[in-house]
């Protein structure tokens, strides 16, 4: 039996003026099916449909925005993690979304309420609810709010390739392995590090960061590019 859909507003920091359309997003077909409704529409597949397309352009909106100097390879990578049904999952176990499904007798027998792929699409299908009461400027709030807030916090997840494509050049040309040095200095609630790159005994770039790890990728991408100059001009 689904939970009051009240509570789940709440949850979702939205009231809806037509609250059918929440309790459409929350139809599997499985409970549609078994209560006679063969109709296009009776279930949430459509607005599953919808959602998944609003999602993609909300995030393709937000990685723009946010990351405006990185490539598209890039941000098509992070924005493949940012959409994925694993993701998703998470944030609709987050909403406690299963407890509000509306499913049928077989899929309440075999857990459906704790299935990734339910729970991943019901999401969707709540987004593009969201979308057709309230518009376009509520559907992309909710979806900042509750599905890229946290990676806000941890945005030098993007430039994880950099470390790894300076290793890929220097093989290419047939250099010995980056390494890095790492200084640290500040106080423990306020650390700077310094990354310093080198191949063989020349240093080739310096970078500073917050963490190490930001560091370190930054002076990898600079490297990259010094690099990759040395290469045009041979």
């Amino acid at each position: 039996m689904a939970a009051d859909l009240e509570t789940l507003e709440a949850r979702l920091g939205y009231q809806f003026g037509n609250r059918g359309l929440l309790r459409r997003a929350l139809t599997h077909k499985s409970r549609a099916y078994e209560q006679g409704s063969l109709e296009v529409g009776s279930d949430n597949e459509q607005l599953e449909f919808l959602g998944d397309s609003i999602l993609g352009f909300l995030v393709s909106e937000w990685l723009v925005s946010c990351f405006p100097e990185q490539a598209e390879g890039r941000l098509s990578k992070v924005k493949a993690k940012l959409v994925s049904a694993s993701h998703l999952h998470g944030v609709a176990r987050d909403l406690h979304l299963g407890q509000y499904l509306f499913l049928g007798r077989g899929e309440e027998m075999t857990g459906g309420r704790e299935k990734n792929n339910l729970l991943a699409d019901a999401l969707e299908a709540v987004i593009a609810a969201i979308y057709l009461d309230g518009g376009m400027e509520v559907a992309r709030g909710f979806v900042v709010s509750r599905l890229l807030s946290n990676f806000e916090g941890n945005a030098d997840e993007i430039a994880t390739d950099f470390k790894q494509a300076l290793k890929n050049l220097a093989e290419s040309m047939r250099l010995p392995a980056p390494q890095y040095d790492i200084t640290e200095s500040g106080p423990d609630h306020l650390k700077k590090f310094v990354a310093e790159v080198r191949i063989g005994s020349e240093g080739l770039a310096r970078a500073s960061g917050k963490t190490k790890k930001s560091a370190s990728q930054e002076a990898a991408r600079m490297a990259t590019e010094k690099l990759r100059s040395l290469a045009t001009v041979k």
